[in-house]
């Protein structure tokens, strides 16, 4: 994956800019033109679980047999690929002019994660706007994504720079929006909304994670962190409500160990809720044909690097 080649403040002349930036906008159609439904998981508030969601959903929908791919978009604390224990980096090319390959989790499910491009997993993200804008038009136009049913894209917390780029990168992506019951979080998830109204992003619905807490003793479900605050704002915003997932110690645990509980075969309020959220996002945007031609979108910038190199990062 590369930006602008220039590490000494000059890139190429403006009309290689220009053509370079207008190639790989083809690419990301071409791209996308693949790809039926993309789903972007998001939320205002941080620690709410989107990252958890997003795996789960992604394997809740690989488990119907649908093509799946994942792709975490959260350039600074990229969670996915150990959620999932996926080993292995970055693979080259064949030929300069071939797709990268995505992770593979199994026949159905393919990942795009930031970290596995790292040789240090450990290594600290430091990078201003354009350079995570850049990664994730890549993440689109360089990626062998193939055909796919569903894109799951899981975003960091806010409506910062990635999300912002996910909307004006992917034209037609909707939204899962992703709260806990509490009123501090449902303050903070109701910018999301306000965001996706603003850009333009449909809604697909809300999800209440952390919707009460499962006994480890007795796998009954106790209502101690509050219950039914993501349903209410569903239903006073006129939303979708997906459904409502309780905190359960044994899926802190499977993502810890990289075998994602809530899409397993076990038996818990836990498994039974979040296969409710699949079904509901499956009925809500079903597999259908190829989508409408995607239009070429306005690039803010004619350098190739999309305002990653030096001449732009003081902005």
């Amino acid at each position: 994956m590369a930006g602008c080649s220039s590490t000494g403040g000059s890139c190429s002349t403006p009309e290689s800019q220009q053509a370079a930036a207008a190639q790989q906008e083809l690419a990301i159609n071409k791209s996308l033109g693949k790809i039926k439904n993309k789903i972007l998981v998001m939320s205002g508030k941080g620690g709410v679980g989107k990252s958890t969601v997003s795996v789960n959903l992604a394997l809740g929908l690989a488990n119907q047999g649908y093509q799946v791919g994942l792709m975490d978009v959260d350039i600074h604390g990229p969670d996915v690929v150990r959620m999932l224990d996926l080993k292995g980096n970055i693979e080259p090319p064949k030929s300069p002019d071939a797709l990268v390959p995505p992770l593979k989790y199994n026949d159905n499910l393919k990942v795009v994660s930031l970290e596995y491009m790292m040789r240090d997993r450990d290594e600290a993200i430091i990078w201003r706007g354009p350079l995570k804008i850049q990664a994730i038009r890549q993440f689109v136009s360089d990626m062998d994504w193939g055909d796919l049913d569903y894109l799951i894209i899981d975003a960091p917390p806010g409506t910062g720079d990635e999300p912002l780029s996910v909307a004006q990168t992917i034209p037609h992506v909707k939204a899962v929006v992703v709260t806990t019951p509490q009123k501090v979080a449902l303050a903070d998830v109701r910018k999301s909304i306000n965001f996706c109204k603003t850009v333009k992003v449909e809604i697909v619905g809300i999800v209440e994670n952390m919707s009460g807490f499962v006994c480890p003793h007795c796998n009954e479900t106790v209502d101690i962190f509050k219950s039914g605050g993501g349903e209410k704002l569903a239903r006073d915003l006129e939303l979708p409500f997906l459904g409502k997932i309780p905190m359960d110690p044994k899926v802190v645990m499977a993502g810890d160990d990289g075998t994602p509980y809530l899409s397993s075969d076990a038996v818990s309020p836990a498994t039974a809720a979040f296969s409710k959220v699949v079904k509901s996002v499956e009925t809500r945007l079903p597999p259908v044909a190829q989508p409408t031609p995607l239009k070429m979108a306005e690039t803010e910038s004619s350098c190739a690097c999309g305002g990653s190199c030096p001449s732009h990062s003081d902005s």
